[in-house]
């Protein structure tokens, strides 16, 4: 009895993690790496680089994508509206998109900003804007504050920076944990990861549309992949406990600094975030939009491109344009909300 117990689990997992493999196999065939794999001591990032074209009015911009990404969200909303404007690097976090994991350090913020200093050393950029998203905001602080040297310019758009109430999601959580993570990740995140793809990007986006191409140009599912989710919980699971010791640090960074939100963001809340950098970072400057969501880098594309303008020296009346952004975004309030069931904390 029991040994049939153990034999019918044993083939559970092996099928269950054979199914993953699969997955992952065909997951990355149909969403190949776009960057390149540079060395920065001991293991590789992967990043996308826009060389200096000779039109360039803007200097280089640096992107970091949010919990759950990789470059290619990023690249996807910027690339294309700053051609010919500026040197760019799209860069997958370590663990993250094609990057290697690396180092212990690489799970914290303060690991994360390092890797990607070392990375702008080798692609030869000395100082940059630095542009980060939702989980990408940590990064960036934590670059300001370790590199400030190579900061030119910091844009945060929709941050996760401060504590928070309420702590992180259960499978976070587990998937983080040595044993059980590993057993959760590879037998389970991607079957039921891929038929909450949908739901968790519209949730992303809410109450603003998604665009419909969404999800076949950024491969949300890249983060399905066992290891790459594994890296990801890590990350969020020790989030809060280094915005917690680091926070206070804010009042050191000295680059000038803008700060892009929405009002309506049921993923990282601004009142917590984006006002409290806002409050921390002396000079900093805060864009709120009402009736945005979660994506002002997709929904209000063309104020953060006025906000790195604006860092680059340029004049630019942000407030004026945010104004403008909200009336094209605004929506009628009987609309029906989309479903809540959010794959990641973007």
């Amino acid at each position: 009895m029991i040994d049939s117990l153990f034999a019918t689990v044993a083939v559970f997992l092996v099928l269950g993690a054979g199914f993953s493999a699969y997955k992952t196999r065909a997951i990355e065939r149909a969403y190949p790496n776009i960057g390149e794999l540079t060395d920065v001591g001991g293991y590789r990032l992967n990043a996308l680089h826009v060389p200096r074209p000779a039109t360039s009015d803007l200097p280089p911009l640096v992107f970091i994508h949010g919990a759950s990404g990789n470059l290619r969200d990023q690249f996807e909303a910027f690339a294309a509206p700053l051609s010919g404007r500026a040197e760019m690097l799209f860069v997958d976090r370590p663990g993250h998109g094609y990057s290697e994991r690396g180092t212990a350090e690489n799970a914290l913020p303060s690991g994360q900003a390092d890797a990607i200093a070392r990375l702008m050393d080798k692609r030869g950029i000395k100082s940059a804007i630095i542009i980060g998203h939702s989980f990408g905001g940590a990064i960036a602080a934590a670059f300001a504050m370790r590199h400030p040297e190579k900061t030119e310019g910091l844009l945060f758009l929709a941050p996760a920076t401060h504590p928070w109430p309420g702590g992180v999601d259960w499978y976070y959580t587990l998937a983080a944990m040595p044993f059980l993570g590993w057993l959760f990740t590879h037998m389970f995140v991607i079957p039921i990861g891929l038929r909450r793809v949908e739901n968790g990007t519209l949730s992303v986006f809410h109450p603003n549309e998604r665009p419909a191409d969404y999800i076949a140009k950024t491969a949300p599912e890249l983060v399905l992949r066992p290891q790459t989710f594994r890296n990801n919980a890590a990350d969020v699971v020790n989030l809060f406990g280094y915005v917690s010791a680091h926070a206070s640090r804010y009042r050191e960074i000295k680059a000038p600094t803008i700060i892009i939100t929405g009002d309506s963001d049921d993923i990282v809340l601004e009142k917590l975030h984006s006002r409290g950098l806002a409050r921390d970072i002396p000079g900093s400057e805060l864009i709120t939009i009402r009736n945005l969501g979660h994506k002002p880098d997709y929904v209000t594309t063309d104020v953060a491109i006025a906000a790195m303008e604006r860092l680059a020296g340029q004049p630019r009346d942000l407030q004026r344009l945010a104004a403008q952004a909200e009336i094209r975004i605004a929506r009628p309030k009987s609309e029906p909300t989309p479903p809540s069931q959010a794959v990641t904390t973007s």
